[in-house]
């Protein structure tokens, strides 16, 4: 197996105990793509490199990369850790799942230098108190060619046109104008300011990305609108996507006022 003595950059994807002083570490690496690494001696007392390789931790090291099977991490240069992250229960579990989508969407050992750039941005949002919820969304949409799903979201699939009001049609893999509404009986009915959200999200720069202000109604349907593709056409659903909903139940209960119970069908969207 040939083994390369390397700088990479890395972002911690997932950890795991492996023997009875050891870990296994998912890296996304800037030059190698995903890399899974054996860190021996990683649970004794003393260890070195205990703070590198804490979860949600991005910086570089200096490894032993196979081509395929384990590779090996010698030293770490220079690290940090997303720590607002690791300290809120809600923005871990968004930024795990965001993880957690990126490890399934791509095979080991593919050089990913864009996504590492986008994953550490995404990251870096999330941590600076930027709407998670989102930030999510946008990679989900951003992904979705990654996993065979591809869907037209910046003109009508039938006739291309982008100046009538649009709806989303999963049987017509994409966008509706409102011409052709009447070809798909079963589309989604989105609200035109959620297309207008989704169509934006589909080709934004994060690197632009400073602040995001969308309205709870619109959040939501961002929400049920990603979670019908990816159940439906895509067919990913990771573990952590599981907590994240029951997170996001837990805390529509906290913040639930006797008002919301009762919709207001006046309000704009």
């Amino acid at each position: 197996m040939a083994r390369n003595v390397t700088d990479f950059h890395g972002i911690l994807l997932f950890r795991r105990d492996y023997a009875e002083r050891d870990f296994l570490i998912k890296f996304l690496t800037a030059e190698f793509g995903k890399k899974m690494f054996l860190v021996r001696g990683a649970k004794k007392k003393g260890f070195k490199m205990v703070a590198d390789i804490l979860p949600f931790t991005v910086g570089s090291y200096v490894g032993d990369i196979a081509d395929d099977g384990l590779s090996y991490i010698r030293t770490a240069r220079e690290t940090r850790q997303f720590q607002n992250i690791s300290a809120d229960i809600f923005k871990n579990a968004y930024a795990t799942y965001i993880m957690s989508l990126v490890d399934q969407a791509f095979p080991d050992s593919q050089p990913l230098p864009d996504w590492y750039h986008r994953v550490q941005r995404a990251l870096t949002l999330i941590d600076d108190g930027v709407n998670a919820a989102i930030v999510t969304n946008i990679v989900e949409i951003q992904l979705m060619p990654a996993f065979g799903v591809a869907p037209q979201l910046q003109g009508c699939a039938i006739c291309g046109r982008t100046d009538l009001p649009f709806d989303y049609s999963e049987s017509y893999g994409g966008l509706l104008c409102q011409q052709h509404w009447q070809m798909d009986p079963r589309r989604l009915h989105l609200a035109q300011r959620t297309i207008y959200y989704l169509r934006q999200f589909s080709v934004l720069d994060l690197d632009r990305v400073h602040s995001i202000n969308v309205k709870p109604q619109t959040e939501h349907a961002l929400r049920q609108l990603m979670d019908e593709i990816y159940d439906s056409q895509i067919g990913v659903h990771p573990k952590s996507k599981r907590f994240l909903d029951q997170m996001q139940s837990w805390a529509a209960r906290m913040t639930m006022s006797p008002k919301d119970d009762v919709p207001d069908n006046h309000k704009p969207e």
